[in-house]
């Protein structure tokens, strides 16, 4: 099930609200979210959801033997026994095909690929389970007693399929104390309604556009025709995932749950280190917390510390090579800019500062883009007229302007326009005290808009699931 289907937002979620608020005792309110999580979890794919209350169990007792014997050696055994498990079922369920691939091509043998099909989510939820086990081994969350308890951090639907990755510790209070505050949930309703026309009106509209470039066979589309189809996808892949972790923050709020937030306008950066500080945030803080700080972060071996998270970001994210190449591409850039380019970016006009990583970003989702290797270079050779290809064609003119108008909303909401039409009714004292008016008056626009163009298109994918 996806946030963004009329069964969810007409169904789904009025049932889950109307049931959760029925009930006064928070254990009963617990035990409703968990039911709910798991009918959406198993919606599509029924059979995962004893992977996911596997994982979850095993994770748990992991969780009280280490919290048991915190401090004694015995206790790493939990530790251990919760990362064979989780990136064992990560191994075989997402990369055994990749693995078996390269071995036969390395070795020319012909081992059969096992063909598993990948739990919806495992990257997200396996992530999250790792990080609470390890907190706990080293003292900063007590363990979770109530196995029902444990099992709503895992599972809850908000963010089970496609994060953000939520740590324990941000929301192990909230399990069990939950103030219910109209405030929290208006707030929260206008967040859903945000992040559904940003994934409906803005991302579905560039996936169609880009797919008319990038999925067809490239050598009959221009040099422009490979740069729209690109910067279209840059737009797909913002709005697809900022728009989804928006729907999830926003519910999580509805609930009485503060998820930390996990986009903060990334395409305004000014380098790729600062892109990286407000792209996929928690999946970042995972890799700093977890694996770059304990192979010595930037005190010892920091290139190879960088090359190694980097190179993991982007096997996280798929298994094929591309994603290797597209990680191992932003490490480098990253030892550059600490390397050289800081000193001099920070000299230079933010206009420029600005189009230098807007370059390197859209490259960068070129690599992510293509999966075929092949692909990937002829493509890349396209970009820079280094075919044969004619650098413009009316089509593309036609796409353009036929788009122009989705383009520029596009465009403006990639900056905090929201914030800042905030601000300055905030800013008014004849405005001030309409805000409770024009909030519903824009969550109603944004709705409309979204539910009209779920209505009239079938098409409505969404990138991260396969991640």
């Amino acid at each position: 099930m996806v946030f963004s289907s009329l069964f969810f937002i007409f169904l789904f979620l009025p049932l889950n609200l109307i049931f959760y608020f029925t009930v006064k005792n928070r254990k009963f309110k617990n035990i409703i979210l968990i039911v709910f999580s798991l009918i959406f979890y198993a919606w599509g794919e029924p059979i995962w959801i004893g992977l996911l209350l596997l994982s979850s169990f095993i994770d748990y007792l992991n969780g009280l033997f280490i919290d048991h014997y915190y401090g004694k050696p015995i206790a790493k055994l939990g530790l251990y026994s919760t990362l064979f498990f989780n990136l064992g079922i990560l191994i075989t369920f997402k990369y055994s095909d990749f693995i078996v691939q390269n071995v036969n091509s390395i070795t020319s043998l012909n081992f059969k690929e096992p063909g598993f099909l990948m739990p919806i989510g495992i990257s997200f939820y396996s992530f999250q389970t790792i990080s609470y086990t390890i907190d706990v081994f080293k003292g900063e969350v007590k363990a979770q007693k109530s196995f029902f308890n444990f099992l709503l951090f895992v599972s809850l639907y908000h963010q089970l399929v496609a994060g953000p990755i939520v740590r324990y510790s941000h929301i192990a209070q909230e399990i069990n104390e939950r103030i219910f505050c109209w405030n929290d949930f208006n707030n929260g309703v206008s967040r859903f309604c945000i992040g559904l026309f940003k994934k409906v009106c803005i991302a579905n509209i560039a996936g169609e556009i880009c797919s008319h470039y990038l999925t067809n066979d490239l050598s009959n589309i221009s040099v422009l025709g490979g740069w729209f189809g690109i910067i279209t996808y840059s737009i797909q892949i913002y709005f697809d995932f900022s728009g989804y972790s928006d729907m999830a923050i926003g519910l999580g709020w509805m609930f009485g749950f503060h998820y930390h937030e996990n986009f903060k306008y990334p395409y305004i950066s000014k380098s790729i280190t600062d892109f990286w500080r407000r792209w996929h945030i928690s999946l970042g803080t995972f890799f700093k917390d977890y694996v770059y700080i304990p192979l010595g972060g930037n005190k010892k071996y920091i290139f190879r510390n960088i090359l190694i998270v980097w190179a993991l970001t982007g096997l996280w994210h798929g298994a094929s090579w591309n994603f290797i190449i597209w990680g191992i591409y932003f490490g480098i850039l990253l030892l550059i800019e600490k390397l050289i380019l800081n000193s001099l970016l920070s000299k230079l006009p933010i206009v420029i500062r600005h189009i230098y990583a807007l370059f390197f970003i859209v490259i960068g989702w070129a690599i992510f883009y293509f999966t075929d290797i092949n692909q990937l270079f002829y493509f890349i050779k396209l970009l820079f007229n280094l075919t044969n290809q004619n650098l413009y064609n009316l089509e593309v003119e036609n796409l353009f302007f036929e788009n122009v108008y989705w383009l520029g909303i596009a465009i403006i909401l990639c900056v905090p326009i929201y914030s800042w039409f905030y601000k300055f009714i905030n800013s008014s004292k004849f405005l001030v005290h309409f805000i409770p008016l024009i909030t519903i008056l824009l969550n109603i626009i944004l709705l409309t808009c979204s539910i009209i163009m779920l209505v009239g298109s079938s098409y409505n994918p969404f990138i991260y699931f396969r991640f």
